[in-house]
């Protein structure tokens, strides 16, 4: 069987807000059937009204104690990337053991996660970012980021309505029409993409950028206008057709081009991500300057470093008469959906990783060579390098 002798353990997320698990009862009897032996932290389905005798009648092992749950896994399952642990006074990171592996969004080139995967490579963790996950049809079933980034735009757009002090859609009154809101999306991958739709089905006027061809048609097939901006395909398109890093000289064009229409917006859906690294910057303080009072910026691209300069991760708060969300876990919100999906998504990912019982780190393989962050005391993973300032050819 292929998870013979594997133990999964999966603990409950202590990242502010997250309500999700990394796997359900349905997935946990799955893994069982196939050889694996499952312990689950006490209360870890919680958030999204998965009880504990669920899990059990799965087969699962509950536990209480977090750090013999950390100790029993040889595989650790978990949806956010580890985080200082209050409770017990130590990094999740610390109470996994050297030798074993971690699957979970570890958002690696993010700077703010830079201490944790080094503490991973010096302990010998196998660790696998979700992020990573290439867009290809090989892995379709196990692509978190795309099942996420889909909860991710349209929950941004409900949070940047919450947050406006004025309607979205045109209203007409017997004082007059009162005009729709302005929604400008940067980014039209998945997350963009179903930004725009919600933004549009709320009645607002859209506009969109991106620096891909084929998103801005996608753009426009949803009603978008675009933002006038294009730059040469070979810069601008990389693998599976993600965004590729940019030159910064592009990058200033960029914020160029979106100044003009940055000032009349009332929202702002930050969504760019260039797979495997930091985000790039799009909007920096002189621009939010420009904004009108009371408008908002929704940075979803935080997990990654974040699309704006003023973006505080985890945190809203205004800047000026703008609010500014850097809310680090959207899809938590909507977490019944999000850990149905979530957990599937990691069925999938550990049917491909895992073997006989073994854990598999040949890079060769486009979805592990994406996905693999640490191994053998070493950080692997191109875009943490390049955001440490490192040459990924010379590791």
């Amino acid at each position: 069987m292929q998870y013979q002798g594997v133990t999964i353990a999966i603990p409950r997320e202590i990242m502010p807000g997250e309500r999700r698990v990394a796997a359900t009862p349905e997935t946990v009897s799955l893994l069982i059937k196939q050889g694996a032996k499952v312990v689950i932290e006490t209360g870890a389905g919680i958030g999204s009204f998965i009880e504990d005798s669920s899990y059990s009648q799965a087969g699962a092992i509950i536990m209480d104690n977090r750090s013999e749950l950390f100790k029993k896994g040889d595989i650790l399952l978990k949806v956010k990337e580890p985080l200082y642990c209050k409770d017990l006074d130590i990094h999740e990171a610390e109470l996994i053991p050297d030798g074993r592996t971690l699957i979970c969004f570890l958002h690696p080139a993010n700077p703010a996660n830079h201490e944790t995967v080094r503490i991973l490579s010096r302990k010998n963790i196998t660790s696998f970012t979700l992020d990573g996950i290439p867009r290809i049809s090989a892995a379709q079933r196990m692509d978190a980021l795309t099942t996420m980034s889909t909860i991710a735009g349209y929950k941004a757009v409900i949070i940047a309505a919450n947050r406006l002090l004025r309607f979205i859609p045109m209203m007409p009154t017997s004082l007059g029409v009162i005009q729709p809101a302005k929604v400008m999306v940067i980014g039209v991958g998945v997350a963009g993409l179903q930004a725009i739709a919600t933004a549009k089905r709320l009645g607002a006027k859209v506009k969109a950028l991106d620096i891909r061809p084929e998103a801005r048609e996608q753009a426009l097939s949803l009603g978008a206008e675009l933002v006038p901006f294009e730059i040469p395909p070979e810069l601008a398109v990389g693998k599976g057709g993600y965004a590729r890093r940019l030159p910064e000289e592009w990058y200033r064009k960029e914020r160029e081009a979106i100044q003009p229409h940055l000032q009349d917006c009332d929202a702002v859906i930050l969504t760019a991500l260039v797979p495997g690294e930091k985000a790039p910057l799009l909007i920096d303080e002189a621009m939010v300057k420009t904004m009108k009072k009371g408008s908002c910026i929704v940075d979803i691209a935080i997990d990654q470093g974040g699309n704006c300069a003023l973006t505080r991760s985890g945190e809203e708060y205004t800047y000026e008469g703008i609010t500014i969300s850097g809310i680090a876990n959207i899809p938590a919100s909507l977490a019944i959906d999000a850990t149905w999906m979530f957990a599937q998504n990691v069925l999938h990912f550990l049917s491909h990783v895992v073997r006989d019982g073994k854990v598999i780190t040949d890079t060769s393989d486009p979805i592990i060579g994406g996905t693999l962050v640490t191994k053998d005391n070493k950080i692997v993973h191109r875009g943490t390098l390049l955001a440490m300032n490192l040459d990924p050819d010379n590791i």
